[in-house]
């Protein structure tokens, strides 16, 4: 064939075709689809190599594989390059064929497959969607084809009818068919649904089933059409159970609504009457003719207030409740009643209806006055509670609010008073209640209440008392109650601490001044206790901030976000690894890094100290025995906080811990603060001499920044002191630290105890404190706490070669 020839026949084809010598494995000849096809001209394909447009590994073995004679055709699928370096699908066939009987050569027929494989995606996409759709609606799908066959189903129509596990993905649709129909209880009514619509194919149905399980569903049948043409039917079920019990319970409680005890009345928006049970006919004195379509604005009266449904109307709107005691006209004698009166509000949040029920309160209304007023009176004091000051109060409020009024609230709360109930007895303790309530009460004028509110808290209500008038009464409390008590010939002394809160500035309702004016009590106590605060906005955002962070700090327990780092102790002498202190730290996604300085102190503040203490002991003893197992073991000093000390079974807990990780005891070092030693010295010494006897060591951290004595050092089992970073900060130009620091090192080495300097961030602290003859230190000298896999690495480079019986890397 003419190369002309074979030019027309190669352009004639829609494929994309390729000539390539079976010998060179260049392209000789390409057709305009082909050069289309990759985005390349005719001129630069014809003579590149058939393998510069391979893209997969298969595609280049299979034109080496040619070169070798190995392989002759292929038909399959693959990616070819493009000009611009992109891949695309194509389908390709490979043959061999003979231009000449003499010259043979390599037909390459490539399909574009793009459009395909964009109409695959766009297809799955649509069925994905599909799938979606079905799974997220509230409803039970089924499709069936016209022959009853079901063709597919939700999963929420799986939930409904209770269809087991093994069934969801059940081979034959047959089995899923028999079951829910084996579910119906109505099987009559079910088999007459099923023969209308194979009657009528195109028909659409509605009907109720009820299933075994209890449940009620409703069924609603729709053609499934394709080309005008009915292909099946969709089912879809919805459970109506709670609305038929709903229904039940309507028609419940309409019998009750006519046979209650209480009377009731229903209203409109206007308060027009429109329905009334046969018990508020009796007591209204009205035919219930008469009694519907009647106003209630006009139904109860009291004739010490002259604008009472004004006040209900408003009490309605406001609350949306009101209730009160007032008097019902029967006849011609008064009916004392008692009254709910309930607001119904539509879907738009307006009023719609209104619901009272009332009740005749004649018999009991006195004595109900009688046992009232024994329940506004503190029993022990004979102060006004919560209730009474709570009137009085409610009182101030409406007349400031109409007056541009102002009054103060104090909140008043004993100090130390604990110690009196705890060493004297509780019966002691009412009587110092009785002289404090009346020595507050002296410094109070007649227009003022003081309440109290249970144990030995008390709240002052200063009537129209601005901050000076506040501040003249806070101090006069304090006075009153700094002198000495005598009860019982015992002297004794006492104080309080004060909040004030101010009307309207800082609340207005007297809830939240009493919050505010605890807020204000407890900062004072925070502060040393016996003075007086006014309360400030920021007390709130301070508290909030400590609350979310309580939240977020045992939040972060139960996420796992607490990580140990690992601090080196290094001996000033040759520079030996000696130990790791084993330091917590916390990374919250919202918080980021927090520091141990914010969280620790809150936590022992809380108690959730004691869980981050026994995670921090559990956790460093595992790393210790792994280092232990890996044949580097090192000791891991861990800090123990006084909460965690203290508990009864700590010394339980640390020995289980060892245990049950099989580690070495002389692995793990505890350290102390020194306020443990001394909380309860006998108690501390026992439990540290149980500690010993396990084989731990003890340490002493942050040595003289708390109750240091010579006394605990002699009797206690401690075998090391921890120098304070405040100590050390300042060597060596400071002398007081100088003296400091070598006064605890001499009198170490005299106890025979170790020393560890903390916080050694420069070569002349380290210098000066190697004078001294101190053992080791830790401290950004060396390096900070490092995750385990950077402390090994670092400990491989600190290492120097081991010494008979010594404990490192």
């Amino acid at each position: 064939m003419s190369d002309a020839g074979l030019a027309e026949l190669l352009d004639a084809t829609l494929d994309a075709i390729w000539l390539v010598d079976p010998k060179t494995l260049r392209i000789t000849a390409v057709n305009a689809a082909a050069a289309q096809l990759v985005g390349l001209p005719v001129q630069t394909l014809v003579g590149m190599p058939a393998i510069a447009l391979a893209v997969t590994p298969e595609d280049m073995f299979f034109w080496e594989d040619v070169a070798a004679g190995l392989a002759h055709s292929i038909h399959s699928n693959a990616l070819l390059r493009t000009g611009d370096g992109d891949a695309i699908a194509v389908e390709r066939k490979v043959s061999r064929i003979w231009l000449t009987p003499d010259t043979p050569c390599y037909l390459v027929a490539l399909r574009d497959m793009r459009a395909e494989k964009a109409a695959e995606e766009t297809l799955e996409h649509r069925v994905s969607e599909l799938s979606a759709t079905l799974e997220s609606t509230g409803d039970g799908i089924v499709v069936m084809d016209l022959q009853g066959r079901i063709r597919n189903f939700n999963q929420r129509f799986a939930e409904m009818c209770g269809l087991p596990i093994e069934l969801h993905t059940a081979q034959t649709p047959e089995q899923v068919m028999e079951y829910f129909q084996s579910q119906v209880l109505d099987q009559e009514a079910y088999q007459g649904a099923a023969l209308a619509l194979e009657a009528d194919a195109s028909a659409e149905q509605v009907d109720l089933l009820r299933l075994r399980n209890g449940k009620t569903l409703e069924r609603r049948s729709v053609p499934q059409r394709s080309r005008n043409r009915v292909r099946g039917r969709v089912y879809s079920f919805r459970d109506i159970t709670a609305q038929m019990q709903s229904e039940g319970q309507l028609r419940l409680a309409a019998k009750v609504f006519d046979s209650s005890p209480e009377a009731v009345f229903i209203t409109n928006a206007a308060f027009d009457v429109l329905q009334a049970n046969p018990r508020c006919v009796a007591l209204a004195g009205h035919a219930s003719g008469q009694l519907l379509g009647s106003s209630a604005r006009q139904f109860f009266h009291d004739p010490e207030r002259s604008e009472l449904f004004a006040e209900i109307e408003l009490a309605l709107l406001a609350r949306g409740f009101w209730a009160g005691e007032v008097w019902r006209k029967v006849a011609n004698t008064a009916v004392a009643v008692e009254v709910s009166w309930v607001a119904l509000l539509d879907a738009q949040g307006q009023l719609s209806h209104t619901v009272v029920f009332f009740k005749d309160m004649t018999e009991r209304l006195e004595a109900q006055r009688r046992i009232e007023k024994l329940a506004y009176r503190d029993v022990l004091t004979g102060l006004p509670n919560r209730l009474l000051l709570g009137q009085r109060v409610e009182f101030a409020l409406r007349l400031a609010e109409r007056g541009g009024g102002h009054f103060a609230i104090l909140f008043i709360d004993l100090d130390r008073f604990k110690n009196i109930n705890d060493s004297l007895g509780h019966a002691f303790g009412d009587r110092v209640l009785i002289e404090v309530s009346d020595r507050i009460l002296h410094c109070m004028r007649d227009v003022d209440t003081l309440s109290r509110m249970g144990g030995d808290e008390f709240v002052a209500f200063l009537q129209d008392a601005d901050a000076m008038g506040a501040e003249v009464a806070a101090r006069r409390i304090l006075d009153a109650l700094a002198q000495s008590f005598e009860v019982d010939g015992m002297n004794f002394s006492l104080g309080c601490s004060i909040g004030v809160a101010m009307y309207p500035a800082d609340g207005r309702t007297l809830d939240d001044l009493i919050k505010c004016a605890d807020t204000a009590m407890y900062r004072v106590k925070e502060r040393g206790r016996g003075n007086f605060r006014f309360y400030q906005p920021q007390m709130n955002v301070d508290l909030l901030s400590r609350m979310k962070m309580d939240h977020a700090m045992r939040r972060a327990m139960e996420s796992g976000l607490y990580r140990l780092h690992y601090q080196p102790q290094v001996a000033l002498d040759d520079g030996r690894l000696l130990g790791a202190e084993a330091l917590v730290r916390w990374t919250d996604p919202e918080l980021g890094v927090v520091s141990p300085a914010t969280f620790i102190p809150l936590a022992e503040e809380s108690g959730f100290i004691i869980t981050i203490g026994s995670w921090v002991m559990q956790e460093a003893v595992r790393q210790a025995v792994a280092w232990q197992r890996a044949g580097r073991p090192l000791v891991v000093s861990v800090n123990v906080s006084a909460l965690q000390f203290q508990q009864p079974d700590f010394v339980e807990r640390v020995a289980s811990c060892i245990a049950d990780a099989e580690l070495n005891p002389a692995l793990l070092e505890l350290e102390l603060t020194e306020s443990i030693l001394v909380q309860d010295a006998n108690e501390a010494l026992a439990r540290l001499h149980a500690l010993a006897g396990l084989g731990v060591s003890l340490a002493i951290d942050d040595f003289g920044t708390g109750y240091s004595s010579l006394a605990y050092l002699k009797k206690f089992p401690i075998s090391k002191l921890k120098i304070d970073r405040t100590f050390v900060m300042g060597l060596p130009e400071d002398e007081s630290d100088r003296a400091i620091v070598g006064a605890t090192v001499a009198m170490a080495r005299a106890l025979k105890l170790s020393v560890v300097a903390e916080g050694v961030e420069t070569q002349a602290q380290c210098d000066y404190l190697r004078e001294l003859q101190c053992a080791s230190f830790q401290g950004f000298l060396c390096s900070p706490g490092l995750p385990a896999a950077e402390f090994e690495a670092l400990a491989a480079r600190l290492t120097p070669p081991p010494l008979p019986g010594a404990l490192g890397f």
